[in-house]
């Protein structure tokens, strides 16, 4: 039997960083197809309301909508991998619970509770960002097993130290070199360029939604503020209401075939020529011995693609 040569795969680059991924459509499925889901069965609902205001009430540190009738919680991590009074291993986590009812996940929630939950993002990385000799702040969300996620309800977390890692150190450095060349922020070109794309998946006034060019996981997807503005401290109400709209049409379309993602506030609190978004990443593709090995990553659902599912 003759070899069939896959000669629609594409080797793509990074917008501006060295990385690499091989696009390889002809041997995507079609989103109905993707079969990675997961299901928690939970002993009991840990972050209820009325666990809250007994057995976590002293960990809950901030509310959206009051202590007693909150809409989001705020709550130091009982179990941290750094704290203040720790010298060797210095920072602060937090959990925030997005909604008061177990099972509802966020991109199932109405627009103004995904942006309570916003609103809480912006108003802890503001409070944590005064604290002394805390330099990155994330805040990050896991959801379904594969993602790493634990517990049903709903939440999601904030994880803050005083070093910036150094893969988001390598970035920031390539982006002032890209403006030093080229006199322009990356990020504003990247956003110019993908709005006029076959990638991109929403925009409006305040902010635009794309498929990246060289996305290393299934259906990955982007969601810039026009604006430039380092952190969601700095983001306005009326954009705020935009990203919701936006999280809500990724987010639903993923929950729409049970999909496991992550997703994380980028951004860094110090350093001005950084510029916010949000990142999604689903969790269908699997990296094996050439993504571990080679730092290469096989990609079979074109970002092209991907925007297509989106906007379906």
């Amino acid at each position: 039997m003759p070899i069939v040569y896959n000669n629609k795969a594409e080797i793509r680059k990074d917008y501006f960083l060295n990385k690499y991924v091989i696009i390889t459509p002809s041997r995507s499925k079609r989103p109905r197809d993707v079969k990675e889901t997961s299901t928690v069965i939970p002993k009991e609902d840990i972050f209820s309301p009325e666990n809250i205001a007994t057995k976590w009430q002293d960990l809950l540190v901030d509310t959206i909508g009051g202590k007693k009738n909150w809409r989001v919680a705020a709550m130091l991590n009982r179990f941290p991998a750094v704290a203040l009074q720790n010298k060797k291993a210095y920072g602060v986590q937090e959990v925030f619970v997005e909604n008061r009812t177990s099972g509802i996940d966020l991109g199932s929630m109405p627009l103004k509770q995904i942006t309570d939950v916003l609103r809480m993002y912006a108003k802890r990385t503001k409070a944590i960002a005064k604290i002394n000799g805390i330099d990155y702040i994330l805040i990050f969300k896991n959801q379904g097993g594969p993602a790493g996620a634990s517990l049903l309800h709903s939440h999601s977390q904030l994880f803050a130290i005083e070093h910036i890692p150094p893969d988001v150190f390598h970035e920031l450095d390539k982006a002032q070199e890209y403006k030093l060349q080229n006199g322009t922020s990356v990020y504003e070109d990247i956003i110019t360029k993908e709005e006029k794309s076959s990638r991109k998946i929403y925009a409006d006034k305040h902010v635009v939604a794309f498929a990246p060019y060289a996305s290393e996981f299934h259906y990955e997807a982007w969601v810039f503020v026009r604006r430039r503005v380092d952190n969601i401290s700095l983001v306005s109400e009326t954009e705020l209401k935009s990203l919701s709209r936006a999280l809500k049409l990724i987010l639903g379309k993923l929950n729409s075939i049970n999909h496991p993602y992550n997703f994380f506030m980028h951004q860094v609190v110090s350093f001005k020529e950084q510029h916010f978004c949000i990142k999604i990443q689903p969790r269908g593709s699997i990296w094996a011995g050439i993504e571990l090995g080679s730092g290469i990553v096989i990609n079979s659902i074109s970002p092209e693609k991907a925007a297509l599912f989106y906007k379906s």
